[in-house]
Formats: structure tokens, C-alpha cells, sequence
């Protein structure tokens, strides 16, 4: 595992009129709030860590090098603030995660039978469709 890496003074923010609920305020205040952060130029992360991410959320990383997040789920700024850090926070986090190598394991003696029993049973059924014919 590693520990729990909090990004909030690397983010710039950006906002945006954005739709959705909120009535004539939509129309304009700028509700909407974009998060950048430059995985290139953090000083929190390391370079395997920066590698990892930029592997991982490719797809969420402008061409300028900067991951994207943006919330426009809340009426107010100041919550989509909030929303666009715990979801960037979220998705480093998640990125970050090691997860764990599956180990093979072969099946039972059980697992073998119950699979050869069905075999037969299904063997026998199409033995039975066949009529004698000649």
C-alpha cells in the first residue's frame, strides 16, 4: 500500500457557467469549477508515482501535461470546489493503489467431478435425441 497523498496545494482551479440545476443563476454565476494538476511539475510525487499516473490516467490528462477534473454537480462554487478536490484526490489516490497479484490456484477434486458429471449427464441427453432412424 502507500500513504494517503493529499494534492490540494498543487490544484489550480478554473471555473465556468455551467448547466444543470439552479434556476436563472446558471445563466450567470460562474458555478462551474475545473481542477488542474501538473503531475510533470508536482513536488509531492515521485518520479515512479508520476510515471504510474501519467500511465493510468492518460485519458483524463490534457496536452498540456495537465490532469483534468471538473464538477458542476453543485449550485454554489465553493461546492464544486469541493467536489473537484475530493474527486481529484480520489482518483490519484485510486491510481496510486497497488493492486494485489492474483494467485492461480488449480481447481478441486470436487470442482473435477461436479464438471465430468455434467458432462455426462449432458452426453446421455443428446444420446437420448438421437431416435434410431434406419
Amino acid at each position: 500500500m502507500h500513504e494517503h497523498i493529499d494534492i490540494n496545494p498543487e490544484l489550480t482551479f478554473q471555473t465556468a457557467r455551467s448547466g444543470g440545476k439552479g434556476g436563472q443563476n446558471v445563466n450567470k454565476v460562474e458555478t462551474m469549477v475545473e481542477a488542474y494538476f501538473n503531475i510533470a511539475a508536482s513536488l509531492l510525487l515521485s518520479e515512479a508515482q508520476k510515471a504510474l499516473l501519467q500511465e493510468k490516467l492518460a485519458n483524463k490528462i490534457t496536452s498540456e501535461g495537465l490532469l483534468l477534473v471538473k464538477s458542476q454537480t453543485e449550485r454554489s462554487q465553493l461546492g464544486n470546489k469541493y467536489e473537484s478536490i475530493k474527486k481529484m484526490n480520489r482518483l490519484i489516490n485510486q491510481a496510486l493503489t497497488v493492486r494485489k497479484k492474483r494467485v492461480a490456484t488449480k481447481p478441486g477434486k470436487a470442482a473435477k467431478e461436479k464438471r465430468i458429471q455434467l458432462k455426462k449427464r449432458l452426453s446421455e441427453k443428446k444420446q437420448n435425441r438421437r431416435g434410431d432412424f434406419s
